[in-house]
């Protein structure tokens, strides 16, 4: 029987954060390529910018200061935690190498944590308010004729709804910008404890060792302009005219984006539709497919 001292459990939890970190850099993760990363330094983030498009003019004269609209909207970071307990009694009888795929695991979880966040924010889009109090997803975002966010505003749809018999959401993206139509927001980045003191009294109580992971971070929406979402079925003409919404879509003031989609992210049981809509160079019967390679291809389990 192995006699548990201190340099057993050092070594133990060496050996455990080396599993966890293999995990962490091993693990697929897809959120990067739709929502900014930001750090965060407070228990949240105001982004009272979102909204604002400015543009050049001549300079003639002095500068013309233009207000922009005050939209705010806030992230706030929420604490994640998970734990795993290791029982005395394995290590004892030289069984903890066994635990050795739960950590690799814990660092595949970790890793893809943010996925979890971001990806739901899709799917609840046409649900869920942005910063101009409108859903994310919505027929009728408000465009102001002025800058400040003052006049009478026409409204946008970046949501084609089917209505009763709506079929799998998709959506499409720009996120060839600085900022992505999502935000990922960390406050921390994750870490792996132990709780292995013989003595502590959750070890006294229970006659296991326990490892947890902790985090804190969050997610939330960006600029709704630079996402759209469907329900019709996923075929050429609904593509063609959500592609054609997007690059007329433009800021308060009238300023031009100039917008280009680049993503199209579909869940699982899209995936063959997505496939023969952008990844077939030809149509069954021979024709040219003009949407090959239109844009990139995201197939998300996180959906």
């Amino acid at each position: 029987m192995k006699i548990i001292t201190k340099a057993v459990l050092d070594a133990l939890f060496v050996g455990y954060r080396a599993e966890f970190k293999k995990g962490l850099g091993t693990a697929d993760s897809q959120y990067e390529r739709i929502a900014t990363k930001v750090p965060s330094a407070t228990g949240a983030n105001l982004y009272s910018w979102l909204g604002q498009f400015p543009k050049l003019r001549e300079w003639i004269g002095d500068r013309q200061v233009k207000q922009m609209a005050a939209d705010g909207y806030s992230i706030t970071n929420k604490t994640f935690e998970g734990t795993v307990g290791v029982e005395r009694t394995q290590i004892e009888d030289d069984q903890e190498g066994i635990f050795l795929p739960l950590f690799d695991e814990m660092g595949r979880a970790t890793k893809t944590h943010p996925d979890e966040l971001v990806f739901p924010l899709l799917a609840s889009g046409t649900s869920t308010l942005c910063y101009d109090g409108q859903n994310f997803f919505d027929s009728d975002h408000p465009v102001y004729p002025n800058v400040d966010g003052t006049g009478v505003p026409t409204t946008v749809s970046n949501f084609d709804d089917a209505g009763a018999g709506a079929g799998p959401k998709w959506y499409l993206l720009c996120t060839s910008r600085a900022l992505k139509p999502l935000i990922f927001q960390e406050r921390t980045q994750p870490e792996l404890t132990a709780l292995t003191g013989t003595s502590d009294e959750v070890v006294f109580r229970s006659d296991a060792f326990q490892f947890g992971v902790r985090y804190r971070c969050n997610a939330g929406y960006g600029f709704w302009q630079f996402a759209y979402c469907s329900n019709q079925p996923l075929n050429e003409a609904n593509f063609r005219k959500a592609f054609g919404d997007m690059e007329k879509f433009v800021a308060d003031g009238g300023r031009k984006l100039g917008l280009v989609p680049d993503l199209l992210v579909v869940p699982t049981d899209l995936r063959a539709a997505a496939e023969t809509l952008i990844e077939a160079s030809h149509k069954d019967g021979g024709a040219t497919n003009i949407n090959y390679k239109k844009v990139g291809l995201m197939v998300s389990p996180w959906l």
